[in-house]
């Protein structure tokens, strides 16, 4: 079976001694597993940088087994990041979220295009904020819609929050969410409980259900703004 496709970098192990697997979330066939012979050479291993956009050609006589990918680099991504920490970590949770999150060979153009929205704004000063939105889009891309539009109230502040309960779980959801608009003003604090609440429904929606250990590369992107 043989298809191309664009996509973006989610994992990579090394394979044998000089192959990689990776794992790819394409535009057209959602996440797909393939074998890159040569990718410890220098060459491949530059551009083989998670969350990188690439072109790949996929070779597999049979669709039950891994195929071969010829990969070439369409935008280095995170190269651009190397001396910011927390954007660096922002791009690998999302890859972390997504190799987790996503089931094999279905695709998700919408959160493609959430995804690709993310990379283009974190050169923005409130790209924490889009990063967090990433994540509500994400959750309801994958079937659970947390209606938090229901809660909204015109009389309460943008910055302020709330306690609301969802399915039985009780949140404090900062108001800018509900409100589905980005706040003035950037905290540590509004951010650490975006980034709480949205890590709490995807955990008890998705990760602990299904007995799945949450990325230790999200907490670590948290744990940045206490």
């Amino acid at each position: 079976m043989n298809w191309e496709d664009e996509c973006f970098l989610l994992s990579k192990r090394k394979f044998r001694e000089n192959a990689n697997i990776i794992n790819v979330f394409t535009f057209n066939r959602g996440k797909v597993a393939g074998l890159v012979y040569g990718g410890t050479s220098r060459k491949i291993r530059n551009y083989l940088q998670i969350s990188n956009k690439l072109h790949v050609v996929n070779n597999s006589k049979n669709i039950n087994k891994i195929g071969y990918f010829k990969t070439e680099l369409i935008k280095a991504v995170t190269p651009n990041y190397f001396n910011n920490k927390k954007k660096i970590s922002a791009l690998i949770s999302i890859c972390s979220l997504l190799n987790a999150l996503l089931p094999e060979s279905q695709p998700h153009k919408g959160i493609y295009k959430s995804y690709e929205k993310f990379v283009d704004s974190l050169n923005l000063e409130n790209w924490i904020f889009i990063y967090v939105f990433f994540e509500i889009n994400l959750i309801k891309e994958l079937g659970y819609d947390t209606n938090l539009q229901s809660f909204n109230d015109a009389t309460e502040n943008i910055d302020s929050f709330k306690k609301i309960k969802i399915d039985s779980y009780e949140y404090e959801v900062p108001n800018f969410l509900i409100k589905q608009k980005i706040p003035k003003s950037i905290t540590n604090n509004l951010i650490k409980k975006s980034l709480f609440f949205t890590r709490s429904v995807m955990s008890n929606k998705f990760f602990i259900p299904n007995n799945i250990l949450f990325p230790k590369s999200r907490i670590i992107l948290e744990n940045y703004f206490n």
